[in-house]
């Protein structure tokens, strides 16, 4: 199911099974992990999910050059999972589309997403690079092509869906700030995935029973926030532990801390790791 990146390089593309390649799979504040950003590929298409402020070196330590990305979805607006956006996008912009002629970074992401990215996240760093001669400042679309995901369900939680080139992602709400938010619904925007109808990505969230049952039947692999200790807007591993056995047994766990060798996880499938292709044939 996972294998060890033969020569330490990824590559973007591969036979046509649908893969997961974690560049990074830490906490926020992990030093030694980098943060749990990720790849979905499958044939010719790649999708980044996330990049945070460790995702420049991240990308370095597997050998990707970051114009070779086309494809990026964000799941909410920490600086783990979107700090390097602006490096991204600008480095798209200056060298990928300028210099190398290829077309402009794709984003995959809904509207009212879109509008919280860039007005509250993106905005500061990115707008005033260019002023035109008329006094227009760049937007959102002068960096991104979009790839809309059209509204599936709102109950039991707001879940969006798309097919990227043969690539089926359903997006859904998940619990996972403000700490004393009650759900999905009340939170501010985070979203998890559950990718062609088989792996379940919890996305960063509290505990959630709910969420778990909604797709552990579904689901033939679970990747799952874990907190080595508790944390108000966190699942943590000790909650995770009481689990029934054949959920922790096709889980695995991400965003963890550094100290994660003195949590041995035995009764899960595993932690999550750089360095290892994720297969599912």
């Amino acid at each position: 199911m996972y294998i060890k990146l033969p020569d330490g390089k990824f590559r973007l593309t591969n036979d046509g099974t649908l893969e997961l390649f974690f560049i990074g799979t830490g906490f926020a504040f992990a030093r030694t992990l980098f943060q749990t950003n990720f790849f979905i590929v499958k044939g010719d298409t790649h999708i980044l999910v996330d990049f945070g402020s460790t995702g420049p070196n991240a990308l370095a330590a597997v050998g990707i050059e970051p114009t070779d990305i086309s494809v990026f979805l964000p799941t909410h607006s920490h600086c783990d999972h979107i700090g390097g956006v602006e490096f991204l996008s600008l480095l798209n912009r200056y060298v990928g589309v300028s210099v190398l002629k290829k077309p402009k970074l794709r984003m995959i992401i809904n509207e009212e997403y879109q509008d919280i990215l860039w007005n509250m996240s993106l905005r500061g760093g990115m707008e005033f690079n260019e002023v035109s001669a008329y006094g227009n400042r760049l937007t959102f679309d002068d960096y991104y092509d979009v790839a809309r995901p059209t509204l599936k369900t709102t109950s039991p939680r707001e879940t969006w869906e798309i097919d990227f080139n043969g690539i089926k992602i359903e997006i859904f709400r998940v619990n996972h700030i403000p700490g004393n938010s009650t759900s999905a619904g009340t939170a501010f925007i985070t979203y998890g995935l559950f990718i062609d109808n088989r792996i379940m990505i919890s996305g960063d969230t509290k505990f959630d029973m709910s969420l778990i049952e909604l797709y552990a039947d579904r689901a033939e692999y679970i990747f799952h926030d874990a907190s080595l200790s508790p944390n108000p807007v966190h699942a943590s591993l000790s909650e995770l532990r009481g689990l029934p056995a054949d959920i922790k047994k096709k889980m695995f766990l991400m965003h963890y801390s550094d100290d994660w060798r003195n949590f041995p996880v035995d009764d899960f499938a595993g932690y999550a790791r750089q360095g290892e292709r994720y297969i599912f044939d």
